[in-house]
């Protein structure tokens, strides 16, 4: 008595297949690879979340994302950076340095409550505006 379906099937011509045209080429298991995944493999492709719909557009590979903050959380995290030391408070003036904080870009979005002097690469015009409004100081380095 065969142990496994293997020995049990080893001396036959098609090895339980049926007919030996049965295993031919990539036809009888429905395509190679990805083949038929918006057809008749959708439901297992959707599944797992593995839909490929094609290409689109390109990938600079030499770009570099710059990263932003929008000055309003820029005035409420004020008062934690002056205690972990990554800012100082100078008379009512706090005076931050973005690049210490890993930050590229200003922008202007939110309110701006305190008096701040702040040097960053770049900076919004909204924030330039909001920031020089309370007597602070934009510099650009």
């Amino acid at each position: 008595m065969p142990v496994n379906k293997r020995s049990k099937f080893r001396g036959s011509r098609t090895c339980g297949g049926g007919t030996h045209k049965n295993r031919r080429g990539a036809g009888n298991r429905g395509g190679r690879g990805r083949a038929g995944h918006r057809d008749h493999r959708f439901s297992h492709y959707l599944l797992y979340g593995e839909i490929h719909n094609g290409k689109h557009g390109f990938v600079n590979q030499t770009s570099q994302r710059e990263k932003a903050l929008s000055v309003g959380v820029l005035d409420q995290m004020a008062g934690t950076l002056v205690d972990e030391g990554k800012a100082s408070r100078e008379g009512d003036v706090i005076v931050i340095n973005a690049e210490q904080i890993g930050i590229d870009k200003i922008l202007g979005s939110g309110k701006v409550t305190q008096k701040m002097n702040i040097s960053a690469r770049s900076f919004s015009e909204q924030a330039k505006v909001k920031i020089e409004a309370l007597g602070g100081q934009v510099l650009v380095i």
